[in-house]
């Protein structure tokens, strides 16, 4: 579905699984980052109120799933620390366009949901690998909103961009992501 060009190696689960109180913790910054992305994409549409409506029903969502892993946190016994840089997405950021305002906002649409589609599949991997049941379930409910995300934010683009220029730019999102996500996939965080 995402065409991701390099899928994650199964054994990052185990790396993962090795220090859940770590994973769970920046995954649940992810969460929060990917509402406040979601937050700013709605002050730079103001003109669009459907498209405002989805964002903010997104970014209630992302904060759910944030509330959601912090309670899973706090059921633990884990300590919630500090956010996480997350390199991974500072470098994806690196590859947005700065041209036009139409090109900026499709750029940003794709960048969300290039982030969305890796998270996604990194669930997936979790889903299948890890032996923790309960974490099993989580991941595999939050896999299914990922995936409605990309195709939101893939949909978006296309409907405020050319459609045609949108598949040309993501097939070379596509190719960019591929060639980071080669260095990551050996800690214990969500895209690392």
């Amino acid at each position: 579905m995402f065409k991701l060009k390099l899928p994650t190696d199964p054994r990052w689960a185990n790396i993962a699984e090795e220090n859940i109180e770590e994973i769970l913790t920046d995954h649940a910054w992810c969460e929060q980052k990917a509402a406040t992305n979601a937050i700013g994409l709605i002050t730079m549409l103001p003109e669009y109120p459907e498209i405002v409506t989805e964002l903010l029903a997104i970014a209630q969502e992302e904060l759910d799933h944030f509330n959601q892993v912090h309670e899973i946190i706090k059921k633990r016994g884990y300590a919630f620390g500090r956010p996480r840089k997350d390199d991974y997405v500072n470098e994806l950021a690196r590859f947005i366009i700065q041209g036009s305002r139409e090109d900026l906002i499709v750029d940003k649409m794709l960048f969300a949901a290039m982030i969305e589609a890796r998270s996604c599949e990194r669930f997936k991997v979790l889903t299948e690998n890890i032996k923790d049941e309960e974490l099993k379930t989580f991941y595999k409910e939050l896999m299914i909103s990922e995936a409605n995300h990309y195709t939101t934010f893939i949909g978006f683009a296309r409907q405020l961009g050319n459609p045609e220029k949108v598949n040309k730019r993501w097939d070379a999102w596509l190719e960019y992501e591929a060639n980071i996500i080669k260095s990551y996939g050996n800690k214990e965080t969500i895209h690392g």
